[in-house]
């Protein structure tokens, strides 16, 4: 299951007391403020949740996964996201104890109750530590 625009909205407007208009227009403006600021090169740094940045990709070569084929991939932009070591140890708590000796994950397992240190981080707007390990881009090849 997938978390919706519908669901933030729908969430914002039964837990902060909004009208779903009210609702609907603030993550529409949080949204376009996040792409505006992107779209700007700028980095979206957001405490307890992560970074989003842009970065450019220089045109290298590449192959064709089904002839193997030498192919040339062309330069661009790419979004990425590197989550906050406080988002990335609330996730860890909550479902480490999913996985087994091999990492398969049993879904039927319900994830613990965290600590939701990455939402209280946000909501007092204090910065921890933004580093991750990892850097995850937003579109479909991993250079």
């Amino acid at each position: 299951m997938s978390l919706t625009k519908a669901d933030i909205v729908e969430r914002v407007y039964k837990e902060a007391g909004f009208s779903k208009k009210e609702a609907a227009d603030l993550v529409d403006l949080v949204f376009k403020i996040i792409k505006d600021t992107l779209s700007k090169g700028e980095k979206v740094k957001i405490s307890g949740f992560g970074n989003f940045s842009i970065r450019d990709k220089s045109t290298r070569v590449g192959r064709n996964p089904q002839t193997g084929e030498a192919m040339e991939i062309t330069a661009r932009r790419v979004l990425t996201f590197k989550p906050s070591q406080v988002l990335k140890e609330d996730v860890t708590i909550r479902y480490a104890h999913r996985l087994d000796n091999e990492g398969n994950e049993d879904k039927s397992i319900p994830a613990k109750e965290g600590t939701a240190r990455a939402l209280s981080s946000f909501m007092s707007n204090t910065d921890d530590s933004m580093e991750g390990d990892d850097d995850f881009d937003m579109d479909d090849d991993n250079e």
